[in-house]
């Protein structure tokens, strides 16, 4: 029974109303006694009649004479409200709240003795009050307005006795944040992770967010000690350390910091957290993945470490962490960095550089060779900084029917304030690319040169008879028109696209292996793509290079241009041999998508089937060889039972690991008896690498069994054939039968009915057999004691069967019900081979 839900009101129900739509105009007396109109809506309040409760109780309020004394003397004259649990006492001032706002009535003055009096006798009724009654009493009697004094006591109070959760509420109710300590209040709150309430605390309160923020990058600052803090508030008994590390309080300061508009450099430390993560990230690139090149890494590292000492001991201890002196000692020397605490090998090392006339790049920089080469002269690289210059090139650039790759460079950003601007556009058509110099182009805003720039890249976009590639362009795009309000609607313009990211992910779909792939120092992302396509990676060493300055080096030049050009051979590749990729014959036509097209279908056409389920379909036009459902083998998850099941009565040979079998076990058998793995979930990833490419299939467990079967079918390219159906057991995945006459197969059909019949006297042994799908381990189950001895794949005579029917001269079976091996070697009763006609 909620006292604020609008639903329950009774000014609101057609039922409390009168015809002049005023739920209490009735004919009540007045002058009611406030205990006696207590007691007369116990009864109801007892029943929860909460309609009728209601009523009665804004019929009550009209027949008191004060309203707000009467309140408090109910409250002073009843016990019932000073428990935890739901009160009347509570329920009626929360409607009373409520009443009042929709009946105005003449209150005391604001300041006047009679108010105060109110007030004074409120405050003592809330010093005793559960949570439940601080909002009404606060909003009848406008607490916030009466003496401080008494509400501060009380205040200090709840926070002494550890009750910090509603010290805060209350303060923030009362409008008292100015007269309380800040970080005696929300310490204990933010000890407990509770940063929700201390936000409530100091909303529109900008003096008090700016100490907010001050408080918690205080406790980022290098060797400080939140367990300190800690114990000053014993009462805390939840703290939530792991909350309070030095990069969790970093990542709400920068929150904080977003959310109320302020300057990052009241947050020092913060900024120093912020630092230091980054030169952990700029050390990974350049001595672990090797991709970031010395120059831009020393020109980084220097902007990020500048004159601080703390972030100058903590780059050497990273750097000192490596075993290669030779790398440490380049890096130190570039970046001058102090050298009392350097290991020996490394202040050898040191020296030597310091003897030699030049220094060289540091020896592990990989070779051209090693990567995608561009394939066109230096001379065919344009930058482009005036619109002078580019509109000499603009009939290249909007030229029908044509193919262009599109990126975007932006200076690297490893601290707070979101991401930069975007400063160079690359546009690469065959055989030249164009390097359009976006901060120049786009300045000063709205004058003529950047609105023919504007124009002209609008109309470059929105062409669709210009096919334009990217990695992620969509991204991209919302970048450009995120750094220059020009280009805002560009993503929106977008017509006849190809987005390569897109079809790389169709190329995963055959699990097709990226040769050279080594680990954390693998390509990804568009170097993956070109490696796997063009066969060799990008060199990604200048991509966190410096894009703001100018004039960019002549390592960035080739960079930005290679990074365009070669979407445009990767295109060219693809649309060649489609098959060789896994990828549709028609390439070009049906991948060339539009912002329109995207908003009816959201992939390719003949993307969407592939990448719905992408394990299990293969892509259109892939040269796979046909293969028999006879001839195909595989091994199954104990999980896939049911596709198991679906692919015997198809006639594919499957084995069905054990239930608890290791997984490693399926990776055994496909390799010794070259089967296909198909299996689930994570085992997925460490079988796939045990066996050959195309070795191994996940499958789609939201799918139905008939479902999985299809998929796998088509994915192999199995041919199934009217001989297939039924040739194998669903049971034991035995290929054999024996063929019965119609009588014998109704008596058969009779002794699946009757299992519980009697065993002859002169016939004893029973069939011991487990029942269900055979295992890995299992080679088959053999009966014991008298009777045709047998195991599945064994053809047995009509004679073997016929002694274990019944005879003329005795109507019961020689043993219990139908023999268990017949069972395994057919698909279910009735126990015969169906045979299509």
């Amino acid at each position: 029974m909620d006292p604020g839900d609008p639903a329950c009101d009774p000014a609101s129900d057609p039922a409390t109303r009168d015809p002049t739509g005023d739920p209490t105009a009735q004919s009540v007396p007045t002058g009611q006694d406030p205990l006696l109109f207590l007691q007369s809506l116990q009864m109801l309040w007892s029943t929860r009649e909460l309609r009728q409760l209601r009523e009665e109780a804004w019929r009550g309020f009209a027949a008191l004479d004060d309203p707000l004394t009467s309140l408090l003397d109910m409250l002073d004259g009843s016990q019932g409200w000073r428990g935890r649990g739901p009160s009347l006492e509570a329920w009626v001032a929360c409607e009373l709240k409520r009443w009042l706002q929709t009946r105005p009535r003449p209150r005391p003055a604001q300041g006047s003795p009679g108010l105060k009096q109110l007030q004074a006798r409120a405050v003592r009724v809330l010093a005793e009050s559960p949570p439940s009654l601080v909002e009404p009493l606060v909003s009848i009697f406008q607490l916030q307005d009466a003496d401080r004094s008494p509400l501060l006591a009380h205040i200090h109070r709840l926070h002494q006795e550890g009750r910090f959760k509603e010290a805060v509420v209350l303060g923030t109710k009362l409008q008292l944040q100015p007269d309380l300590d800040f970080e005696t209040m929300s310490a204990p709150l933010l000890l407990q992770d509770k940063v929700h309430l201390v936000e409530r605390y100091v909303d529109s309160l900008p003096d008090l967010q700016q100490r907010l923020l001050a408080l918690l990058d205080s406790w980022c600052q290098p060797g400080f000690d939140i367990r300190v803090v800690a114990r000053w508030y014993p009462q805390v008994t939840s703290v939530r350390l792991e909350r309070l590390s030095p990069r969790e309080l970093s990542r709400q300061v920068l929150r904080l910091l977003e959310r109320y508009g302020l300057d990052p450099a009241l947050c020092p430390n913060m900024i120093t957290q912020q630092h230091l993560a980054a030169l952990r990230y700029l050390c990974h690139k350049r001595l672990v993945e090797r991709s970031l090149s010395q120059e831009s890494w020393a020109e980084h590292v220097q902007g990020l470490v500048g004159q601080n000492q703390w972030l100058q001991e903590q780059l050497l201890q990273l750097l000192t962490a490596h075993n290669d002196a030779a790398v440490v000692a380049r890096c130190v020397l570039d970046l001058s960095l102090p050298t009392e605490q350097l290991p020996a090998t490394v202040a050898t090392e040191l020296n030597r550089l310091r003897l030699q006339e030049g220094t060289t790049e540091a020896p592990f920089e990989d070779r051209e060779d090693d990567h995608y080469q561009l394939p066109i002269a230096r001379e065919d690289i344009h930058f482009l900084a005036s619109w002078e210059a580019l509109s000499r090139h603009q009939e290249e650039l909007l030229q029908p029917g044509q193919v262009v790759g599109v990126d975007l460079e932006w200076k690297p950003s490893f601290c707070a304030g979101g991401r930069p601007r975007a400063s160079l556009m690359q546009v690469a058509v065959e055989g030249r690319v164009f390097l359009l110099d976006l901060p120049k182009l786009l300045s000063p805003a709205g004058g003529p040169a950047p609105r023919a720039f504007s124009r002209l890249v609008s109309r470059l976009l929105s062409e669709p008879s210009v096919t334009k590639l990217g990695y992620g362009m969509a991204g991209d795009l919302r970048s450009l028109g995120a750094s220059y309000p020009a280009l805002a609607h560009a993503e929106k313009q977008l017509r006849g696209s190809l987005d390569l990211l897109q079809v790389h992910k169709q190329m995963r779909v055959v699990d097709m292996p990226a040769p050279g792939v080594d680990g954390a120092r693998g390509p990804r992302g568009l170097s993956l793509l070109v490696q796997q396509v063009l066969g060799k990676p990008l060199d990604k060493t200048q991509q966190l290079s410096n894009w703001d300055r100018r004039p960019l080096g002549e390592g960035q030049l080739v960079y930005a241009a290679t990074d365009a050009y070669c979407l445009l051979e990767v295109y060219w590749a693809l649309c060649r041999e489609p098959a060789r990729f896994h990828l549709s014959g028609d390439l070009a036509r049906s991948l060339r998508l539009g912002r329109s097209d995207r908003s009816r279908m959201q992939e390719p056409p003949r993307l969407q089937k592939a990448l719905a389920s992408p394990r299990q379909v293969p892509a259109e036009g892939v040269a796979i060889p046909e293969v028999r459902a006879r001839a195909f083998r595989v091994v199954c998850d104990s999980m896939l039972q049911g596709l198991a099941r679906s692919l015997r009565c198809l006639g594919v040979d499957v084995l069905v690991l054990g239930a608890g079998e290791d997984h490693r076990r399926a990776a055994e058998v496909a390799r010794q008896e070259g089967r296909v793995i198909l299996t689930s979930g994570l085992p997925y990833q460490k079988l796939r690498a045990q066996v050959g490419a195309g070795r191994c299939l996940s499958v789609d467990c939201s799918l139905r069994a008939r479902q999985q079967a299809k998929a796998v079918l088509r994915h192999f390219n199995v041919r199934v054939t009217p001989a297939d159906i039924f040739s194998r057991c669903q049971a034991c995945n035995c290929d054999q039968y024996l063929k019965v006459s119609k009588d014998m197969m109704k008596q058969l059909v009779w002794l699946g009915s009757h299992p519980e019949g009697p065993s002859s006297t002169g016939h004893g042994a029973r069939w011991r057999h487990r029942r269900g799908s055979r295992g890995l381990g299992d080679t088959g189950q053999t009966p014991t004691g008298a009777g045709p001895q047998t195991r599945p794949g064994r053809v047995v005579s009509p004679a073997e069967v016929q002694s274990c029917l019944p005879t003329p001269g005795n109507s019961q079976p020689a043993f219990e019900g139908i023999p268990d091996w017949l069972q395994l070697h057919c698909p279910g009763p009735p126990a015969l081979r169906v045979i299509p006609p």
